[in-house]
């Protein structure tokens, strides 16, 4: 009995593959979540940055909210620190003037698409127009085109990516370990501690600041920038944070 559920494992476990195989092909998309190494050789896809000084990138999704965002901005002015806003077209077409203080601010902008709608679930032409749509909203009332994208979820896949080259985007996810999940009910405290605990040079680090109540994403900023501080870290945009880039051996 032992001997013979031993050699029936392996074909279990084969037509199991198969089928997941077949099922995402069938949905025309290979998702390829833990195919990391590769796509970060390639440099088409970002995780963190390679850097040989202390600066690190907070990002906010979801925005602008005309709750959250501003109070956000007033914090991230009292320690002087930049940040980069991935916002939703839809969100920047109500609140027009967030958008353009946060620029005005000196702060990046990513495109988070127009109707932040599920990636997997569209075609690769209309995950194009949709990216397009928010991409000429932001330019037109900012006059600055995003440089990066970010996929609802962090989905990617070479779908994405191709919808990332299409538009000249620079694919950014996050640092795994820089994930806050400060969407869910967590304190400001634990937020800031997974934050400064884990902070690295070249980390970037997610947090939102619409799509819900934030209020304790806005205090946890509120105690993760002097610590950032305390511990020599400079906050910087993903723009600066690219250019300053150095090659890993």
């Amino acid at each position: 009995m032992k001997k013979g559920f031993r050699t029936a494992m392996p074909v279990t476990l084969l037509c199991a593959l198969l089928l997941l195989l077949n099922l995402a092909l069938y949905r025309g998309t290979i998702p390829v979540y833990r195919d990391r190494l590769r796509w970060e050789s390639t440099g088409k896809i970002i995780w963190r940055v390679p850097v040989d000084q202390k600066t690190i990138a907070l990002t906010f999704d979801d925005g602008p909210s005309p709750t959250f965002t501003p109070q956000v901005l007033d914090v991230l002015k009292q320690f002087e620190a930049k940040a980069t806003f991935f916002v939703v077209g839809q969100q920047v077409e109500k609140f027009p003037s967030i958008l353009i203080r946060e620029v005005r601010e000196g702060h990046a902008i990513g495109n988070h698409m127009y109707t932040h709608a599920r990636v997997d679930k569209l075609s690769l032409q209309a995950l194009i127009d949709d990216l397009r749509r928010a991409d000429r909203l932001i330019y037109g009332l900012s006059g600055v085109k995003p440089r990066f994208f970010r996929p609802p979820d962090g989905y990617y896949d070479e779908k994405v990516v191709a919808a990332a080259e299409a538009l000249n985007y620079q694919l950014v996810i996050w640092t795994w370990s820089q994930d806050t999940r400060d969407w869910s009910d967590i304190s400001a405290r634990t937020i800031a501690d997974r934050v400064l605990q884990n902070a690295r040079p070249g980390d970037i680090v997610l947090m939102h600041d619409q799509g819900g109540d934030r209020s304790n994403t806005l205090e946890a900023l509120k105690l993760i920038l002097p610590g950032l501080q305390e511990k020599g870290f400079r906050p910087v945009t993903l723009d600066e944070l690219v250019a300053s880039k150095q090659e890993e051996p």
